[in-house]
Order: C-alpha cells, then sequence, then structure tokens
C-alpha cells in the first residue's frame, strides 16, 4: 500500500507563486508516474502534470509555461511549482501515484490541498 500526503497549499494573490509536496510512503513498492489533477468549484477533473519515473514531463495546456512538475526518486516526492498564479487556478490539487506491486498496477491518490488565488 502506498499513502500519499501533500502539503504546501494556501492562500495566494494574483501573479504568486506556490509550491506542493507530495510524499510516498508504504512498502514492496516501485512507483512509476506520478501526478497532479485538480478540482475546480463547479468544473470537472483536470489533469494538471504528470512525471515518470524517467523524468518525461506532461502540462495541462492551461498550466504551461506557468507551472513546474520534478520529481526526487531517494525521497519519493514530486513537487508543483506554480508561478503566476491566477484566480482560474483555484481547486482542490491532488497528488497521484501509480505503482506497482508484484507486477501488479495499482493508483493513490492524495487527500487534496486546497489553493486559492485571490483577485
Amino acid at each position: 500500500q502506498v499513502r500519499l500526503v501533500e502539503s504546501g497549499g494556501g492562500l495566494v494573490q494574483v501573479g504568486g507563486s506556490l509550491r506542493l509536496s507530495c510524499t510516498a510512503s508504504g512498502s514492496s513498492f516501485s512507483i512509476n508516474t506520478m501526478g497532479w489533477y485538480r478540482d475546480a468549484l463547479g468544473e470537472q477533473r483536470e489533469l494538471v502534470a504528470t512525471i515518470t519515473s524517467g523524468g518525461n514531463t506532461n502540462y495541462g495546456d492551461s498550466v504551461k509555461g506557468r507551472f513546474t512538475i520534478s520529481r526526487d526518486n531517494a525521497k519519493n516526492t514530486v513537487y508543483l511549482q506554480m508561478n503566476s498564479l491566477k484566480p482560474e487556478d483555484t481547486a482542490v490539487y491532488y497528488c497521484t501515484a501509480d505503482w506497482d506491486s508484484d507486477y501488479v498496477p495499482w493508483t493513490s491518490w492524495g487527500q487534496g490541498t486546497q489553493v486559492t488565488v485571490s483577485s
């Protein structure tokens, strides 16, 4: 079982920055892709960014050029650096991890962290 713990959310003004962190813990696992999704009020879940174990990244169109995803495999941690924040970025952000146990794939989700951008 892989558990994900998120931190770094909060309130920020338009144009500001935040850095989210997500750390995975457990035993007998190998993490493949990690990523971030978000749920904005009244909108469907949206992909923010993903990163593979090899370092390949993918970004949603709405955040490309403003957000950067990275990971530290030694610490089992993924980060999301958010710059030039807009009110439209206000959402609950969820960390995800795709992992294997005995070659069986699983997906874990964090509990979510609130990001609020004030105008």
